[in-house]
């Protein structure tokens, strides 16, 4: 199978009511207000939107969701779990709902028992498995994970059903690395928002960046004059991005981005405990940044 994830692709929130359930009618919104903005898809179920914090059944409901509202958008579903058999039914509910390909997170539980050659037959099972394509998700190191070598990306990316990865790990030089070592065609998609365009200098072809929930517009525009060569606007864009990204998703993570979307008039809301709202002197640090930004007055 294949498919083009070039492009800008969002990470969406996950928005609760009062009562903690999803918030059906929020994520309508939200999503209606992101694919306006000329993503290239959205993805449902990743660390952003909280999944670990999520069942199956409400993992699916918020696919469909985006799938009826972002119908031009490709749509990516987080499906990573602990076992291959539970990550295997998560793909095929995915598939069913709509999602045109799977973001999957390695499983990191029992991390030391994760060698190369039980990732790779994890990996390979998923995607013989799966009825869309397969992205790995290099999650953020800083969260509960491993690694990726790159002899075992490029074992996997020679796969027909692998057709790419997410890198959050924020370094450039491993980004190229990957690059020249996994097989042609191969997409990366970069998870730093503050390094996009350099990224896409690298040889990435686009990125799932947690930040354009807040200014998708400028996200676009990085990867739009990347792509027209008109690498001046694509960095004056960068610079506009860059102090969002590290202040607020590599900072202060769901909360931080939640209480931005707040402040921008999209709806936040709480993060499912045990994370906890933002709280001072967070809230002032983002509304200093949004100003500074000008998205705020």
């Amino acid at each position: 199978m294949t498919i083009d994830l070039a492009g800008v692709h969002i990470p969406t929130t996950t928005p609760f009511d009062a009562e903690g359930e999803v918030d059906r009618e929020a994520l309508r919104s939200n999503l209606a207000h992101l694919v306006g903005q000329g993503v290239q898809g959205l993805v449902v179920g990743g660390s952003t939107g909280e999944a670990v914090l999520l069942d199956a059944s409400e993992r699916r409901i918020s696919w469909e969701i985006a799938r009826e509202v972002g119908a031009d958008q490709l749509l990516i579903a987080g499906t990573g779990a602990e076992s291959t058999r539970t990550t295997v039914r998560m793909c095929r509910a995915a598939a069913e709902a709509g999602a045109d390909a799977v973001l999957v997170q390695p499983p990191a539980f029992y991390k030391g028992a994760m060698t190369p050659p039980v990732l790779a037959d994890h990996y390979r099972a998923v995607a013989d498995a799966s009825p869309v394509p397969v992205i790995v998700y290099q999650v953020p190191l800083r969260m509960s994970t491993l690694d990726f070598p790159t002899p075992l990306l490029a074992e996997l990316s020679e796969h027909a059903n692998i057709v790419g990865m997410k890198d959050s790990r924020g370094d450039l030089d491993r980004l190229r690395e990957v690059v020249d070592a996994t097989a042609k065609g191969f997409q990366m998609l970069v998870g730093s928002g503050a390094l996009l365009h350099a990224a896409l200098e690298a040889g990435a072809v686009g990125g799932i960046l947690g930040i354009a929930n807040l200014v998708p517009a400028w996200c676009v525009g990085i990867h739009a004059a990347h792509r027209s060569g008109d690498e001046s606007e694509a960095a004056r864009l960068q610079s506009k991005v860059s102090p969002l990204h590290t202040g607020i998703v590599g900072g202060m993570g769901v909360p931080g981005v939640k209480f931005g979307l707040d402040r921008l008039g999209l709806v936040g809301g709480a993060p499912r405990p045990p994370l906890r709202s933002l709280a001072e002197p967070g809230r002032t640090t983002v509304d200093a940044l949004l100003t500074e930004a000008g998205l705020v007055g």
